[in-house]
């Protein structure tokens, strides 16, 4: 169960940001692969990137045949030291956008089984980390806070592990139900287990 507590303000505000999202209809939480039957779901969360490659190109064209014009005119006054501001203008831009696309490779890969939940989470760098945890035991819990952003959090034997946090507010919220619901299919897809696994009798 998706744990939330909110007040009338903040309803408010989440009822708008459900309207942007369906009127946007596209998401980063995609959910690559699921089987309610058998309890099995995967997804993956990616980072935003603000262009694609060919806006990119696009964009740093438009900027470089700006910034010829803009240093030739200064560099037929005199004005050399201008022109050269313009080139250090271009170099500037394109490293801005070289770091976004590197801070994009950022990704989170979520795989819901009966038996387990895998979490793994790669950076820009490269690095990668992998959790694991028993979908029984796991709750999900989205924590609104009033000006109507939120974060989201696996709570496992009272600890919590940040979650989605490469997504937007509204994305997290449709992807925590998202995940809640997989949980769920996953736990009736449960094999019956000994030990401590094996869910109390109610």
């Amino acid at each position: 169960m998706v744990m939330t507590d909110i007040d009338e303000e903040t309803q408010a505000r989440l009822e708008v940001g459900r309207g942007l999202t369906r009127e946007l209809g596209r998401s980063r939480a995609r959910e690559l692969f699921g089987d309610r039957r058998a309890g099995h779901f995967r997804y993956e969360l990616t980072a935003q990137r603000s262009l694609s490659r060919l806006g990119f190109k696009a964009v740093m064209g438009l900027v470089i045949a700006v910034n010829v014009v803009v240093g030739g005119i200064f560099l037929a006054l005199g004005a050399w030291p201008v022109a050269a501001f313009c080139g250090l203008d271009v170099l500037l831009i394109y490293w801005a956008f070289r770091a976004n696309y590197r801070d994009g490779r950022a990704f989170e890969a979520i795989e819901v089984t009966p038996e387990m939940l895998s979490l793994t989470r790669g950076s820009a760098n490269g690095a990668r980390e992998t959790f694991e945890f028993n979908p029984y035991w796991l709750r999900v819990r989205l924590d609104e806070r009033p000006d109507g952003r939120n974060t989201l959090a696996l709570i496992a034997h009272g600890q919590a592990f940040p979650l989605a946090r490469l997504l937007s507010d509204d994305e997290r919220r449709e992807f925590a139900q998202s995940l809640t619901d997989a949980l769920m299919a996953a736990r009736s897809a449960r094999p019956a287990m000994g030990g401590e696994d094996q869910p109390p009798e109610k």
